[in-house]
This record gives C-alpha cells, sequence and structure tokens, in this order.
C-alpha cells in the first residue's frame, strides 16, 4: 500500500521548511496526542524522518555536538567523510522540537538524504 504525500499547500502549512528533489515525497504520520512525524521517501526507500512535537529523542547517533544556525546537530565521520547525521531546533512556541535524522542506510540513498536534512529549517 502507497502512502500519500503532502502537496505543495500541506509543506507549506509545517512548522519547519525543507528542499525536497521532485521524485521525493514527505509523507505524515502521527507520533502521539502533540505530535507528528514526517518520512521523507524516495518510492519505498525512507531517506530521513521528520519529528515535530513536544520531546524528540534527539539524539539518536553517536558524534560530535555542534551547535550552528539556531540548531544542534550530531555530526558522525565514517571514513575520510564528515555526516550530519541529526539535527535539532528547540523553539518557544509549539511545536517545542523539531528533530531531523538521516535513516538512508548508505550510499547516493545516504548522500541524499544527509542533503535534505540540511536543507530543514525551522519557520
Amino acid at each position: 500500500m502507497s502512502v500519500q504525500g503532502l502537496d505543495a499547500a500541506g509543506i507549506a502549512a509545517l512548522p519547519f521548511t525543507l528542499d525536497l528533489p521532485s521524485d521525493v515525497s514527505l509523507t505524515p504520520s502521527r507520533a502521539g496526542a502533540d505530535a507528528r512525524i514526517y518520512a521523507v521517501r524516495r518510492g519505498e526507500s525512507v531517506l530521513a524522518m521528520i519529528y515535530a512535537g513536544p520531546a524528540s529523542q534527539f539524539p539518536i547517533y553517536d558524534g560530535q555536538m555542534i551547535q550552528a544556525g539556531g540548531r544542534t546537530s550530531v555530526v558522525v565521520t565514517e571514513g575520510a567523510r564528515r555526516l550530519a547525521m541529526e539535527h535539532l531546533f528547540q523553539r518557544a512556541t509549539t511545536p517545542q522540537e523539531i528533530h531531523v535524522w538521516v535513516a538512508a542506510p548508505g550510499g547516493a540513498d545516504r548522500d541524499l538524504a544527509e542533503r535534505i536534512a540540511q536543507s530543514v529549517d525551522a519557520r
């Protein structure tokens, strides 16, 4: 069963912005009474996840914590590369937290997932 992605108006109404390539969709689901979770998908593959709610499970990954651009990011080293694997925005308004993390296991999907996750910003 295919899950319907948000249209442009649905994406515009979110508490965050992001850059989605034309072949990538954003599908919503509930994560609790006051929380939503969104899957960034290309076909059936989940590239990244975004939680918007009162209390995320940040951090998921072990790595260097860096604070910049209004968010806290976890950066890991894989071989000679450094990848920003997750980001947390904390806000005074609802949702209090926007947590973004890379879910793709590797290869080109992981690179794309990191680029999309890096593009997320709180409104």
